[in-house]
């Protein structure tokens, strides 16, 4: 019953996407019919949905169970009367409709067919014999009327309130772009945007929420700065940042390394009790209920602060110097606390992958953990192959000890087919078979195991420091005798020996004993290795300090609020803009396509979109209006692309005929009609074929 519910809301929410995109393909086509009406070209039908009537009306005839059009043809037939022939009064030459298939529909005019240019007709209320300006009216009242739905659809949207993220930073990466912001009056402020910061425009448009500076970042032209100005906690006036957004390895669209603003409430358990229990206990958190509000934070034996944010935990943790820092959350009227140990930070690299992307990979100054199973809940593909939370991979394919780094490419080099892998899990070896994905995947989260002292090898092209072994799965039993169990020890014992090194700032030598692992993987020769720190090293290790644990920042909802209109005419305003937004976006998108900032991969199809919709539809109908709005301004923008088979090539080629004064050539309009043809089509099949792909691979 439990794996009905989802299921049902599911198929719930993907009927309303689908009911709401055939609307939109009627609002467009009910443009196109109303324009011929007042233009006076004759209809023969104006059709909801695709296939055969269910039931149709016809003024003269009435009500139908199907088609009426046999019937009317008879009726023409028996009065001597052709189809060009102007139609009796008595009886309507136009057929209402609804179709079995109710996804969309269309308008059928006289001598009007867009992929048969040949199809014409000489009646003097045919579409060739309508004047060309008001030919040009009919074919754009689709786009008009898309872009008119949208626009009410926005309106009613911002007059109710739209949740959504506010435009207000939560974390900002350290090796980010927008770390790296230059402000425009560098000798007050210093360089970077902040936690906390409000942001009001970018690039002199306001900015209502955040996923207007995400989708700024993700159009920008590459290379090219954008400015953002933001209101900061303890000034009074703006400040103006310049930010060059970077292409992101994990999406490949531009960005510039923020997060959203971050609320103090945790998330709900999803009807998953016990699951979330078991989260919440891997990050210290245990005993914490679901939806818990955090109430405040003391560092040691400090005094109890509150705070508004929980993405301010990250500084919380950065300034604890190492204590223990107690989170204190209600629910109820009823105080939970836990107590969470500060994580020790490691320094993180990019390194270069066999298909010339880059992926993070944790190290401390060369020492480079072994590649783990993160989370895996039982219903991961992973578990399913036998694969457990924790499990520390012994043998990966044809490595040892693989980094994170390493395992991903050795992963990827066996896409669609099987490879071995040896894991340990709870001080014995498990030997497993999993098959991987065409996409390069096994089904589970790459963690590192920081609990432990194995060092993999470094990822080969990566210069992360100190190489130091050149055997993987050797254990780091002592720096300087003093014993490590832990990556958090190894980074206290390394401090510790370099510390006058690092106030003289000078190099230091390391004492390493290591243990070398035997034919079975444990208990080997113990050797020494002496390692040379330089003094930027030495200088790195000591400013790393303390974080967060590892997934405690991501247990806590996203800060939301409402984005309204303050009246009927701000949200004329508003949904005008926004209308005007989306077009722009629109159109900007396919010249960052040309560009080479967005890819053919980030377009969605109608499988896609499908998908999307259905994730949209669980955050309520206002999302869902919402959506469906940003659906008819792009479906308007698409049709009025200058291609011969849409709206568009077809306004292009009634603008020839008017200023040349015959029409384009059949034999012109029917190559131009294929070639159209076979490039939507060729559209249609890539991004469907990356939609499924991303449906089924959970991208």
């Amino acid at each position: 019953m439990a794996q009905i519910l989802p299921l049902a809301s599911t198929a719930l929410d993907l009927l309303l996407v689908v009911v709401g995109f055939g609307l939109i393909i009627v609002i467009h086509e009910l443009g196109h019919f109303v324009a011929a009406r007042w233009a006076g070209i004759r209809v023969f039908a104006f059709a909801v949905g695709f296939g055969p009537a269910v039931f149709s009306f016809r003024k003269g005839l009435g009500w139908r169970r199907g088609s009426s059009e046999r019937e009317y043809r008879t009726l023409l037939a028996e009065r001597d009367v052709s189809i060009h022939d102007l139609p009796p009064t008595d009886v309507s030459p136009t057929e209402y409709r609804l179709n079995w298939l109710p996804l969309g529909g269309y308008v059928k005019m006289l001598g009007q067919e867009d992929a048969n240019p040949g199809a014409t007709s000489h009646a003097p209320d045919s579409y060739q014999t309508c004047h060309p300006a008001k030919r040009l009216v009919v074919i754009s009242a689709g786009v008009v009327a898309n872009v008119i739905l949208a626009a009410i659809i926005f309106m009613f949207v911002f007059m109710v309130g739209l949740r959504t993220e506010p435009p207000r930073l939560g974390m900002v990466a350290s090796d980010g772009p927008a770390a790296a912001a230059l402000p425009a009056n560098p000798d007050t402020v210093e360089a970077g945007l902040k936690p906390g910061d409000h942001v009001l425009s970018i690039n002199g448009r306001e900015a209502r929420s955040f996923n207007d500076l995400m989708l700024a970042s993700a159009m920008a032209r590459p290379g090219k700065p954008i400015d953002v100005r933001v209101q900061r906690d303890g000034f009074e006036s703006p400040l103006a940042f310049e930010v060059v957004p970077q292409k992101s390895e994990a999406t490949g669209l531009q960005g510039i390394g923020v997060a959203p603003a971050q609320s103090t409430q945790l998330y709900g358990d999803g009807g998953d009790l016990e699951g979330f229990d078991r989260v919440m206990g891997q990050i210290g958190l245990g005993g914490i209920p679901p939806e818990a509000t955090l109430e405040s934070v003391r560092v040691g034996d400090g005094p109890a602060t509150t705070i508004q944010d929980s993405g301010e935990l990250a500084q919380v943790f950065t300034e604890s110097a190492g204590q223990s820092v107690t989170l204190a959350f209600v629910l109820d009227g009823s105080t939970h606390e836990a107590i969470i140990e500060p994580r020790p930070r490691l320094q993180e690299s990019l390194v270069p992958m066999p298909s010339g992307a880059k992926t993070p990979q944790t190290h401390l100054l060369g020492f480079t953990p072994v590649m783990t199973v993160g989370t895996l809940g039982p219903n991961a593909r992973g578990y399913e192959q036998g694969l457990r939370t924790g499990d520390v991979f012994a043998r990966l394919g044809s490595l040892e000890y693989p980094s994170v780094a390493s395992g991903i490419a050795e992963i990827r080099r066996h896409a669609s087919d099987s490879m071995p892998i040896v894991v340990l899990r709870g001080g014995a070896s498990v030997e497993l078979t999993v098959s991987v994905t065409r996409d390069g995947t096994i089904g589970f989260y790459p963690d590192q195991d920081l609990d432990g002292t194995l060092l993999a090898l470094q990822p080969a092209g990566a210069d992360l420091g100190v190489p130091v072994t050149d055997r993987p799965g050797v254990r780091v039993v002592s720096v300087d005798d003093r014993p490590v169990s832990n990556f958090g020890d190894i980074r206290s014992a390394l401090i510790d020996s370099t510390r006058a090194a690092f106030d003289a700032e000078t190099g230091a030598e390391v004492r390493l004993e290591l243990l070398l692992p035997n034919a079975t993987g444990v208990d080997g020769e113990r050797i020494e290795r002496i390692v040379q720190l330089r003094a930027a090293d030495i200088a790195a290790l000591h400013d790393l300090g303390y974080g967060p644990p590892s997934g405690l920042l991501s247990v806590f909802r996203p800060a939301e609020f409402t984005l309204k209109a303050e009246g009927p005419i701000d949200a004329v305003r508003v949904g005008l803009a926004e209308t005007h937004r989306v077009m722009m976006m629109t159109y900007l998108t396919f010249a960052r396509l040309f560009q080479g900032s967005v890819k053919v991969e980030h377009l969605k199809g109608p499988v896609g979109i499908a998908h999307l919709g259905t994730r949209v539809a669980d955050r309520g109908i206002i999302w869902l209006l919402f959506f469906m709005a940003l659906i008819s301004v792009n479906l308007a923008v698409v049709n009025f692309l200058p291609l011969p088979i849409v709206d568009g090539g077809q306004f292009l080629f009634i603008v020839f005929e008017w200023v040349r004064g015959k029409p384009v050539p059949e034999s012109v309009q029917s190559v131009a009609t294929v070639a159209g043809l076979l490039l939507i089509g060729a559209a249609f099949l890539v991004v469907t074929f990356n939609d499924i792909r991303n449906v089924f691979t959970g991208l």
